[in-house]
């Protein structure tokens, strides 16, 4: 049996995400101070009664990004969440069945592909309303759903006619079964990879949209660095802090997708 080696960009991966989700779970049980609380010490540098510094009102900055990452990664999970079962739905049905079920679906796949992705959030969220997260997520869950269609249907397409899916149709097995218990599970190594991806294209959305301030989250990443904008002669630890907090987000699951990649060919 080969021995595989050690993946160093999964395990990199794992423990810059892990560590941030502990930050994140810390930050939604309990916070230093309140991010709304005016501590009375205006921008005042990092320290070790406020690691990342005061903001313009004297808010700790340390406490507002840690709700900050809650609100980004709580949207930025529902969201993908919305976008891969819907287009996992749709992909395997167009892979498996193809015929008039493929075309007629992927025609709808691709003008929604073909609308500008901005565009079309901004309509979900004007005909929902701004006024709560929820109408950000489901806006950018309809987003996503052409991508994962694409790589779904890739991936059921090329398996639908191997011969264990060939002797499960011979047994009897109807095309559910054959579609959840069969075809789904052997995706695996596809869609984990796409996941990755989608989950990153996710978070750095959802900081576009709320650093522009169409929704209003103010416990955002993408809020706070906004807010940091106006701020960076006074206090350009808050910019630097939301930055790095939100870039190494997105580069340790970047480093998870990556090593399951190279884990995918080296099997």
């Amino acid at each position: 049996m080969k021995k595989q080696k050690l993946n160093g960009y999964l395990v990199a991966g794992i423990l810059i995400t892990a560590l941030l989700l502990l930050l994140t779970v810390y930050g939604a049980i309990h916070t230093p101070y309140s991010p709304t609380a005016y501590t009375g010490a205006k921008f005042e540098a990092p320290s070790a009664a406020h690691l990342f510094g005061t903001d313009k009102l004297g808010r700790d900055i340390f406490s507002r990004v840690l709700k900050g990452m809650g609100t980004t990664l709580s949207v930025a999970l529902a969201t993908v969440a919305i976008g891969a079962v819907a287009g996992t739905a749709v992909g395997a049905a167009t892979g498996y069945f193809g015929g008039l079920v493929d075309d007629a679906l992927m025609r709808i796949n691709d003008a929604l592909t073909a609308f500008p992705s901005i565009l079309m959030a901004l309509l979900v969220i004007s005909l929902l309303g701004p006024e709560h997260k929820y109408s950000l997520i489901l806006a950018l869950g309809i987003v996503f759903i052409p991508s994962f269609a694409r790589v779904t249907r890739t991936a059921f397409a090329s398996l639908r006619d191997v011969n264990y899916i060939t002797s499960a149709r011979l047994m009897g097995a109807g095309n559910l079964r054959i579609l959840l218990v069969h075809l789904l599970p052997n995706t695996g190594r596809v869609l984990l990879p796409a996941l990755t991806i989608g989950f990153n294209n996710a978070v750095l959305a959802e900081a576009s949209m709320s650093f522009l301030r169409i929704t209003p989250l103010e416990t955002s990443l993408g809020y706070m660095l906004s807010e940091a904008q106006g701020m960076l002669s006074a206090a350009p630890w808050y910019a630097l802090s939301t930055g790095i907090v939100i870039a190494l987000l997105v580069f340790g699951v970047g480093l998870i997708g990556e090593g399951l990649q190279q884990r995918n060919k080296e099997a």
